[in-house]
């Protein structure tokens, strides 16, 4: 996340930060192998401030590139896998440089390595653009890892809000995702008893708290 006290969250797409990027990249590998995690979320940053957004674009997308082909190189001799993720500009982070999954793809097309996936959280791409199951089929190529959370309190799946989840899990399993589904979101109260969501999904699946088939049981 770069030096979160100077206002930075991420350094990647930060003109003049390259060399700090590749230390902190080393670094967090070294983390990533001692806990067995396979993926890296690059964070891109955000765009400097007092900047305007078009007239850094240019340099700032440059930046991105240039640091995940490096990354990217790094990251496929520890055979790991890097994910860059969107945030949100409208409510979350004014600032951050990585919007939507469309500018997403985009960058990782012209980046052009099999080891950069998408990390799509749906709390973000709800509020930049709606329209998630076209977004889910078009980008499912691309994704590397799904995180959720409910619009637009940020709680549990199950709270109040714009999405409905038991519909986008069916569509997931639908698509063929295998992945991990991280629970980005701020429980409204005590983090087990907000777990009923994931309970009420394994019950529809036939499985047992736990995540464990009954009929094997």
């Amino acid at each position: 996340p770069g030096d979160p006290e100077a206002g930075e969250l991420g350094l990647a797409a930060v003109p003049g930060r390259q060399a700090a990027f590749r230390k902190a990249l080393e670094a967090a590998v070294q983390y990533a192998g001692a806990v067995r995690c396979r993926r890296i979320h690059v964070m891109a940053g955000r765009v400097p401030l007092g900047a305007d957004r078009a007239a850094v674009a240019g340099e700032m997308e440059t930046t991105f590139i240039e640091n995940l082909r490096y990354a990217a190189d790094l990251l496929a001799q520890e055979d790991m896998i890097g994910l860059v993720e969107p945030i949100n500009n409208r409510i979350t982070d004014p600032r951050y440089y990585l919007n939507t999954p469309h500018q997403a793809a985009a960058i990782l097309e012209k980046v052009g390595r099999p080891n950069l996936k998408l990390q799509l959280d749906l709390f973000h791409c709800q509020i930049m653009d709606g329209n998630l199951s076209h977004n889910l089929e078009t980008y499912f190529p691309l994704i590397g890892h799904i995180q959720i959370a409910q619009v637009p309190g940020r709680h549990e799946p199950d709270s109040p809000g714009e999405l409905n989840f038991p519909y986008i899990f069916e569509l997931l399993e639908s698509l063929g995702y295998t992945g991990y589904v991280g629970c980005e979101y701020a429980p409204k109260g005590d983090t087990l008893k907000g777990l009923g969501w994931l309970y009420s999904y394994w019950e529809s699946r036939g499985l047992q708290r736990g995540g464990t088939s009954k009929a094997a049981e």
